[in-house]
């Protein structure tokens, strides 16, 4: 049984994840919200990814960085402390995360990181100059340290589009809404929380042993394909 630590673990994307890797692994979650159920496999730690010291944790396999923002504006809306702000959550809490759990991963079975990016990494849309510019860094940070530790572990992010979560609600509050979003994708869909959990499971398993430094688009094909 592997261990996983997954950071934001208690809604979204972050609780697909966790419940999706529950009945087979063991979990650590951390975050400011603890989970609404309880688990034999789950072990929760309340904590402030920016402001708090991180948990000390004597083994795991893996490693997945939930934390994430939409702070749509128009740039003369967006301070330079939104930027700061998403940059903050985006990158700095996955480097601080990875940096105090490095040593432990090094030694686990197989091990994995898996970071999250965003379709506004790569196609240009109105009012994601903050989020981009961020969720950007996410994928240069990939990057980087898939060749850094290259022979230690592997490291991937996924960039969904907009998803049906709590952090999307505002984008999705009605049905004329979801309609025009739906519309826009060319496969005609609205992502879901359980399908990005099953990307983000098998890139932290051994069936994903040759990826590493990867950005997967979950995006119903609005950045590649023009219907």
């Amino acid at each position: 049984m592997k261990t996983y630590i997954v950071v934001g673990g208690s809604k979204g994307i972050g609780n697909a994840i966790v419940q999706s890797l529950l009945e087979n692994n063991k979990v650590v979650n951390l975050s400011r919200s603890k989970p609404d159920y309880t688990h034999a496999n789950l072990t929760h730690h309340d904590c402030d990814i920016l402001s708090d010291e991180l948990p000390e944790i004597e083994h795991a396999d893996g490693l997945v960085y939930c934390p994430g923002s939409i702070n749509l504006k128009p740039i003369k809306r967006l301070s330079l402390e939104d930027f700061r702000a998403d940059y903050e959550i985006n990158v700095i809490g996955a480097v601080k995360a990875i940096q105090q759990y490095l040593a432990i991963l090094k030694n686990g079975n197989d091990p994995s990181i898996v970071l999250f990016s965003t379709v506004a990494a790569k196609l240009g849309m109105p009012f994601h100059a903050s989020i981009a510019a961020a969720k950007s860094g996410v994928e240069g940070l990939v990057k980087s340290l898939g060749a850094e530790l290259a022979t230690t572990l592997r490291i991937n992010a996924i960039a969904p589009t907009v998803t049906n979560t709590e952090l999307a609600s505002k984008l999705l509050r009605n049905d004329k809404m979801i309609e025009n979003i739906t519309e826009r994708h060319p496969m005609k869909k609205i992502l879901e929380p359980q399908d990005v959990a099953g990307m983000a499971e098998f890139l932290l398993s051994e069936k994903a042993g040759s990826i590493s430094g990867q950005v997967f688009e979950m995006d119903y094909g609005i950045v590649s394909f023009k219907i």
